[in-house]
């Protein structure tokens, strides 16, 4: 890790070659279902208990935002409790409604806030800001929403001026989960039956969150329908359980399959098919995962990932496989870095649309460690050094480009390279994984 052995908190991170990685590790609760849960324990009728909810800063900022529009949210470091106010309970915020790094945030909360009866102005960092809002903010606007920005409402700041909102179809041209989530939040509020239907599945954590509280709603394969302005709410939870983030344990299962002589275990991680292509993407690389103890929670598969050290091997990531591991590309790409053999990643053009462009970025970074990388607009190929044959990535300096999932797949590179790497901004990190750095380090001990 660093030079001193214990965790930085500066802007940039210098971390050395290590390992093996030993022990278990609980990740941080899933950022997707802890906005989910904030949001819909809010419109509940009574309190709702989040346990293991996510603490990064996305999920703080959508906590925010609901206590500036009178949601009252106690917060220790083990639960939340959120006293919802039901379906009409929220009120007009004084202030503008920061989203900070969150697409997820201010894509769901548009949504929400489309339909009520008061104005709101949603905004983000320099990187949301940058981020597409047309694919939302077009089929809300078809529903009859109110919402004004900058290029037409193509880009945040978005001010919205909640209106009456009708039901419709809608046939997305994206497999979105933030789309569908923005969507289905507005149609809680509308007259009628709302459907969407999409090109592939997109993960369906609104869905299950849906049934966890009764929300009624109906799934014919790729579309997902429900009624809304239900004159009944629903009561809150005593217990809502947020699993551990498959993204973040992620980058675990990438260290732990990498690095000579792991053998960890990362407890209470959510398994959802919709989420787990990256289990797929790494069994198939030849990595040796094992799913221990599987469980439900609130509505959620999870399990203990059990992962060692493997010789890994190129694989083709493409197609349905895209949407089921979109976030979990950047550190699939260090491990494809680190393979034999050479691996195409086809179909994820979304990507360039992310907290960075994370094509550009991660073959930016791959080249500096010595990988041969090709980039494609919807896509990258790679020729792993083959390190199972105890080649190393170069030591280098990298930028993370602000993105905490590029900056913690760096840090991952790091425990395989032949010397130190220096990575320019890890603070992004705090988005969503505050003790990263202290975990790896626990792991390395």
């Amino acid at each position: 890790m660093n030079e001193t052995g214990t965790p930085q908190t500066t802007a940039s991170l210098t971390l050395s070659p290590g390992g093996p990685l030993r022990g278990s590790v609980v990740v941080p609760g899933d950022k997707s279902i802890t906005h989910r849960a904030v949001i819909l324990s809010a419109l509940a009728e009574g309190s709702t208990v989040i346990t293991g909810y996510g603490r990064g800063e996305d999920c703080l900022n959508t906590m925010r935002a609901f206590r500036s529009m009178g949601i009252a949210i106690e917060e220790q470091p083990d639960r939340l409790r959120v006293s919802g106010k039901g379906l009409w309970g929220l009120t007009e915020s004084t202030t503008v409604i920061d989203c900070g790094n969150s697409g997820t945030g201010i894509r769901l909360l548009t949504g929400l806030l489309a339909g009520q009866d008061f104005f709101s102005i949603l905004t983000g960092d320099e990187s949301v800001r940058r981020r597409p809002m047309g694919r939302i903010v077009k089929p809300l606007r078809q529903m009859g929403a109110s919402i004004a920005g900058r290029k037409g409402g193509e880009l945040a700041p978005l001010a919205v001026t909640g209106t009456r909102l009708r039901g419709m179809a809608y046939v997305s041209p994206v497999a979105s989960a933030q789309v569908k989530s923005s969507l289905l939040l507005a149609g809680l509020f509308a007259e009628g039956k709302t459907t969407i239907t999409e090109p592939s599945l997109s993960r369906d954590h609104t869905e299950r969150m849906f049934g966890f509280f009764g929300i009624p709603f109906e799934q014919q394969g790729l579309s997902v329908t429900m009624t809304g302005r239900s004159p009944s709410g629903w009561p809150g939870k005593p217990n809502l359980r947020v699993p551990g983030d498959i993204s973040a344990a992620a980058f675990f299962l990438v260290g732990g399959s990498v690095v000579p002589g792991s053998d960890l275990t990362i407890r209470e991680v959510g398994i959802n098919a919709t989420r787990s292509g990256v289990l797929d993407v790494l069994t198939a690389m030849g990595a040796k995962i094992d799913i221990l103890n599987p469980r439900d929670e609130a509505g959620e598969p999870v399990a203990d990932l059990r992962v060692q050290a493997a010789s890994l091997h190129g694989v083709t990531i493409g197609g349905a496989l895209i949407p089921r591991t979109i976030d979990e590309i950047p550190i699939l790409c260090v491990a494809a870095g680190f393979a034999q053999g050479t691996t195409m990643i086809t179909g994820a053009g979304e990507l360039r649309v992310k907290e960075s462009d994370r094509i550009a970025a991660i073959a930016a970074a791959l080249k500096k460690l010595g990988v041969v990388v090709t980039e494609q607009p919807d896509g990258l190929t790679i020729a792993g050094i083959g390190g199972a044959a105890g080649r190393r990535f170069t030591g280098t300096a990298c930028r993370s480009y602000g993105d905490h999932r590029i900056a913690m797949s760096l840090a991952i590179a790091s425990l395989v390279s032949d010397a130190p790497i220096h990575i320019d901004d890890a603070a992004c990190i705090e988005t969503s994984f505050p003790s990263f750095e202290s975990k790896l380090l626990e792991l390395l001990t």
